[in-house]
């Protein structure tokens, strides 16, 4: 894969429209034939966010409209950002060219926690948002391999515990319990969800010890449902 350094440059784009230019190596004029590039394939947020360098890589790749419908101002991103509110001041529709993202309420990654991946949203509802506020998002790293988890009753590894390996739609029929107060992601990535079937609240777990709820940003101990996150997204 090649890469080539560009000058930094607005990444705000008029919904309706976007700008499209050959790209140039280094000492060599550009095929006239070669595929003209879309802006957000040739300038993105590095994966530490930090805008003031910016590379060319195709890589994962999200696109946030602050109206409904994929309309209005939008931005345009390929990497972690911790802070998004001065690229945008809403956001009511999205588009997740390739990759799978953790988007936040809040800045640093903190506030309510919604999975995406490749696909179309057309308002918040659709990523099962709870308001038209996302202030930081998050790539996930495709992991090839087992997944693996173990859930405790209670807090610091106590009490009963189960290990699991597939999705599960409802906690309660196999843990007979809707409470998990600790867990050990052994392999792979996870998101637990409040409600049965995939719903409610989203928590995101890589590997790791978790010793109590809030260790994965909960504030209570119900987890209804559970899925790994798959390598292709």
């Amino acid at each position: 894969m090649r890469y080539a350094t560009f000058a930094p440059k607005s990444r705000f784009n008029d919904a309706k429209s976007a700008i499209s230019q050959p790209m140039k190596g280094a000492d060599q004029e550009s095929d006239p034939d070669e595929t003209m590039l879309p802006h957000h394939e040739r300038y993105t947020t590095d994966r530490h966010g930090d805008t003031d360098e910016v590379a060319h890589e195709l890589q994962e790749e999200i696109i946030f409209f602050e109206d409904r419908n994929f309309q209005g101002r939008c931005y345009e991103c390929s990497g972690d950002c911790a802070d998004l509110h001065s690229y945008f001041s809403r956001c009511n529709s999205i588009r997740v060219d390739s990759g799978c993202w953790m988007l936040y309420e809040r800045p640093n990654y903190l506030g309510h926690q919604y999975f995406l991946k490749k696909g179309e949203y057309p308002d918040y509802q659709q990523w099962m948002g709870f308001s038209d506020s996302i202030r930081s998002c998050r790539v996930i790293p495709q992991q090839r391999g087992p997944h693996k988890l173990k859930i405790y009753e209670k807090e610091e590894f106590r009490g009963q515990m189960l290990e699991v390996l597939e999705d599960c739609p409802s906690v309660f029929e196999i843990f007979k319990n809707h409470d998990i107060n600790s867990c050990n992601v052994l392999d792979g990535q996870w998101i637990f969800y409040e409600q049965p079937n995939y719903r409610g609240k989203q928590y995101f777990l890589k590997p790791g010890e978790y010793r109590r709820f809030s260790d994965w940003g909960s504030l209570n101990a119900k987890v209804s449902s559970f899925r790994r996150v798959l390598d292709i997204c």
